[in-house]
């Protein structure tokens, strides 16, 4: 059980590691397909990240909602309403199922909207085929999310990360057999990457499914016998889990119409940004980790009506993400040809060596704007683990718009600009984002949202908070 001692950074980093570990591991799946793609040819990594982003932007939204399940567990596990857990788990695992179903008419539409995208040469053609495959899989994708917010939300975050370490490995072995064709297997490209992913995806939804009846499970938190449809908590899951769907949604359709727009000025261009978001994004995941870290915290905590050892936790977890973000981003500026020159296929050298050029200095945008970017991951994190999801949404929602979307379309497509002017008005939207969401945590109605109902003798104030020392290990 939680105690009034708790908040320490040891009970932080027995959380945050682990998940910083997962999600590294599930960025590994994606940065393994694009790096074995840049060593197969220039187009097919000019289509992966397009088509990846796309696809991904597609499900964001029910990931969003499903995955919001980890957010009632917490609660439920730190008001020690244990018999609840299934039930909310099973409301995901419905939502997904239903979800998956919604996404299959995207694979016929797959080649047209590519098409209509218009990048250069056979790149639309792989981008399609990449995306149509993956699409196969969203509801695998969707499970994994429901299955890791029960453990999350537990605390039991080994769990998640010892699957997503199966997976990603499982991952890389198949990417390097299918994509190159080896021992026996046909030479599949792009079409061998988005396969790798799909069997990856599904054993590791099974494997969490597999863990999650286990006896323990059934016991204490009625994993089998919370089996069913309960309208009202499937409401309340729509409810908080919808804007941050939306959220979700509008923070990566901006990413991948941006991504898109970028490739309307050339292959130099487009090569050189996926470049630059991979790296990125490689080392933007740990943070996620400690994002989802402080989610579950504050909702554990909140759940236990004890804010002020949640607001303990958020300010460490900065600090660690901060610091982090901050060796992170020097080495960006410092040493740009470590990160750059892994990538790309020797079979046009005067191209590689622009994409190179310019790939450096967008890596100086994301430098800059990785200090924002951890303000905005972690302050986010923690608002919604409150439930506070209403006004993230409506911040993503403006904010894409007028910062990333409508400027960058004009850049790009009206003007045919610079790309360095579209990625000023991108760096500006994290910058925007962060500032809103720090003000919103420093505003503190966070401390008294829930997503659960509550007891009525755990609505009683807390006592009084603990000084940052009395909790200190």
């Amino acid at each position: 059980m939680i105690n009034h001692k708790s908040g320490s950074y040891g009970e932080i980093f027995s959380i945050a590691l682990p998940l910083v570990v997962s999600t590294s591991s599930w960025t590994l799946m994606h940065f393994t397909d694009r790096l074995f793609l840049s060593r197969y040819s220039n187009d097919a990594l000019a289509a992966a990240l397009p088509a990846g982003v796309t696809s991904f932007t597609f499900i964001c939204f029910f990931m969003g909602v499903a995955g919001y399940t980890s957010a009632f567990v917490a609660q439920y596990y730190g008001s020690g309403q244990f018999k609840k857990i299934g039930p909310i788990v099973w409301q995901g695992i419905f939502f997904a199922l239903f979800s998956g179903i919604l996404l299959l008419p995207l694979i016929p539409l797959s080649f047209p909207l590519f098409r209509f995208i218009g990048h250069p040469g056979k790149i639309p053609e792989l981008e399609a085929a990449y995306f149509q495959i993956l699409c196969y899989g969203k509801v695998f994708a969707l499970l994994s999310g429901v299955f890791s917010g029960f453990f999350s939300g537990l605390g039991k975050t080994k769990t998640v990360m010892t699957i997503n370490i199966l997976g990603a490995s499982l991952n890389v072995v198949l990417d390097y057999a299918w994509i190159f064709g080896m021992w026996r297997i046909p030479r599949w490209g792009i079409y061998g990457a988005a396969w790798a992913t799909i069997i990856s995806t599904f054993l590791m939804a099974l494997a969490f499914f597999i863990l999650f009846i286990m006896p323990e499970n059934r016991k204490k938190y009625a994993a089998i016998s919370g089996f069913g449809f309960d309208f009202k908590l499937f409401r309340r899951l729509l409810r908080y889990g919808i804007p941050n769907g939306v959220q979700f949604l509008l923070d990566m359709a901006a990413f991948t119409l941006f991504v898109l727009f970028i490739g309307r000025l050339g292959k130099v261009e487009l090569q050189a940004s996926n470049i630059a978001f991979n790296i990125n994004v490689f080392a933007f995941m740990p943070m996620i980790g400690f994002g989802i870290a402080a989610s579950i915290l504050v909702g554990q905590y909140l759940g236990r009506n004890m804010p002020h050892i949640a607001e303990i936790c958020v300010k460490r977890i900065f600090r660690l993400t901060f610091l982090y973000m901050a060796i992170i981003s020097m080495t960006y500026i410092l040493f740009p040809s470590l990160y750059v020159r892994i990538y790309g296929s020797r079979e046009n050298p005067e191209l590689l060596e622009d994409v190179y050029r310019m790939a450096k200095i967008l890596l100086v945008y994301v430098a800059v704007y990785s200090f924002f970017d951890s303000v905005n991951l972690i302050f986010s994190s923690a608002i919604k683990g409150a439930g506070d999801t209403d006004y993230v949404m409506k911040i993503v929602v403006i904010a894409s718009i007028f910062c990333v979307i409508i400027p960058s379309y004009v850049c790009c497509v009206i003007y045919n600009g610079s790309v360095y002017i579209a990625w000023t008005f991108f760096s500006l939207y994290i910058v925007v984002i962060a500032i809103a969401f720090l003000l919103r945590y420093r505003g503190g109605k966070w401390k008294s949202m829930r997503v659960i109902e509550m007891r009525i003798s755990e609505l009683t104030p807390a006592a009084s908070a603990p000084s940052e020392s009395e909790v200190m290990r």
